[in-house]
């Protein structure tokens, strides 16, 4: 197959399945309230569910338990004081460790921030409205779309081989550019100001971490994919992972960024 060719081969897994998830989250997300959390607690259900199988292949019933109770303690954080939530993924998390022998810390890493990327996606629906959740998408998506596209187009050095061989310096720098352009024309219509350029480029770099951080877990389990949940185009977590750097490191910077509440 010509080059140029195998370059677009996932296109359209991609798009099909893109398409797909952002119905469901764009529903999700309109409607918020438990519908939301129930929907952001399946999905870290699922994504705990496909990191198990990674990590402990072959024991189908730890993953069904971890990736249930993982799902059932994302879902009642946002009803719970955020130091009971915290406290509850800290049990979660250690319980999991427990069981495992090998690869503890990984569990707990990767376990961890699937939890807490959770609730930082719902705390920014409850207390900030739709309006910032679809800016986070936005920034993320198309982070990732024209990372996608410049990385193909234009090739050039890649960004980490040894971890990511596919991801290119040009992929990268498109993906900050296009996420400033977002984080422009919210400032513009929001009145947060400029700084929302700097925070976008910062949450597009956390998403291509967190894409390269589930690549380097990929690549230390020896699978390609995180799972088949998704026909012929791998797993949450394969499509998620830009989204938990993103969500994750915006819980750490939500303090110090001026969000006006209630952009609906």
């Amino acid at each position: 197959m010509d080059k140029s060719v195998k370059n677009w081969t996932d296109l359209k897994a991609r798009v099909g399945a893109g398409i797909a998830m952002v119905v469901i989250g764009l529903v999700g997300i309109a409607f918020g309230g438990h519908l939301f959390h129930l929907l952001v607690g399946v999905i870290c259900g699922l994504m705990v569910w496909e990191l198990v199988g990674m990590i402990r292949p072959g024991v189908l019933h730890l993953q069904l338990q971890l990736g249930m109770l993982a799902g059932a303690a994302v879902f009642i954080a946002p009803y719970l004081p955020v130091w009971l939530a915290l406290l509850i993924f800290m049990v979660f998390v250690a319980f999991g460790v427990s069981q495992f022998r090998i690869n503890r810390r990984l569990f707990a890493a990767f376990a961890g921030m699937i939890l807490l990327a959770g609730l930082s996606l719902m705390h920014l629906r409850d207390f900030y409205g739709f309006g910032w959740e679809i800016w986070l998408v936005l920034v993320v998506v198309v982070t990732d779309i024209a990372g996608y596209f410049a990385g193909r187009m234009f090739g050039g050095p890649k960004f980490w081989p040894a971890i990511s061989p596919k991801k290119t310096w040009s992929g990268t720098v498109a993906g900050w550019i296009g996420a400033a352009l977002v984080g422009l024309v919210f400032s513009i219509n929001t009145g947060v100001g400029f700084q929302l350029v700097i925070v976008s480029m910062l949450i597009a770099l956390a998403s291509q971490m967190g894409d390269i951080a589930e690549s380097a877990l990929k690549r230390k389990m020896g699978v390609k994919d995180s799972s088949s949940l998704i026909p012929g185009h791998g797993g949450l977590m394969d499509r998620f992972d830009g989204m938990l750097g993103a969500a994750l490191f915006l819980l750490v910077l939500s303090p110090f960024v001026g969000f006006p509440a209630g952009l609906n």
